[in-house]
């Protein structure tokens, strides 16, 4: 069952498990779903992410999955067999997310679709040279690739949100990283919303990291978060 308190991920972005085990023992029961990325692991995070999940969370592990498509699909395949939840592998052409969907075969592992990073604007685009189009758009015909390819949903920045939920549809997953709190707290990201607005706008799933782990109190934040999203779904 979805719930408000499932549909937050808390990131953590932490370099080794003795301080993501101390964020978890925070949040206790006020958080049910994590995400892991490379961050951690390398830092035992892959051991931390089985678990948690033995103790009952969600598991989303942020892998960014980007190969030529024999390595993706033994990854995916390899990762599937872990029991985890989620993974997330780069949604920039259509060999790689089918490559993934092989990969997953039976298991019950959700596939994301990234987009386009929240780090980046329209300006990094060009500098790749990605020219003609913007990031929304480039979003959104991603979007597409992925649904058509068979995955569950799509990491998206909250901006991008409505967008995408008008081409996609009603059931495919939108997962926002980039949440901010409050205005002006963006940090490194380009492209943020608040918990309200980027729920509001169609994202079925809210990424959180630093306004909950480096916060004084890490579980009033993300009761905070989760009744934004209560109040927005």
């Amino acid at each position: 069952m979805t719930t408000a308190k499932s549909r937050l991920f808390v990131a953590l972005d932490l370099p080794e498990v003795a301080a993501a085990e101390a964020v978890v023992g925070r949040l206790g029961d006020d958080v049910s779903a994590y995400k892991i990325g490379l961050e951690l692991l390398f830092g035992g995070g892959i051991a931390l992410a089985q678990k948690l999940k033995r103790d009952g969370k969600q598991i989303f592990l942020d892998m960014k999955l980007l190969d030529i498509p024999n390595t993706v699909e033994k990854a995916t395949a390899n990762i599937g067999s872990l029991g985890l939840d989620f993974l997330t592998v780069h949604g920039t052409d259509r060999k790689t997310l089918d490559a993934a969907v092989m990969g997953r075969g039976s298991s019950r592992l959700k596939l994301l679709a990234v987009t386009v990073l929240t780090s980046l604007d329209a300006l990094d685009l060009v500098e790749q040279g990605i020219n003609g189009t913007t990031p929304s758009k480039l979003v959104v015909r991603r979007a597409l690739m992925a649904k058509a390819a068979g995955f569950d949903g799509v990491i998206a920045s909250g901006q991008e949100a409505a967008e995408v939920r008008a081409a996609v549809g009603d059931k495919f997953l939108i997962v926002t990283p980039g949440i901010r709190l409050q205005a002006g707290a963006d940090k490194d990201q380009a492209r943020v919303v608040t918990p309200t607005s980027a729920i509001r706008d169609g994202a079925t799933h809210l990424v959180v990291g630093r306004p909950i782990t480096e916060a004084t109190d890490p579980a009033a934040v993300a009761r905070q978060v989760v009744a934004e999203i209560a109040a927005g779904c």
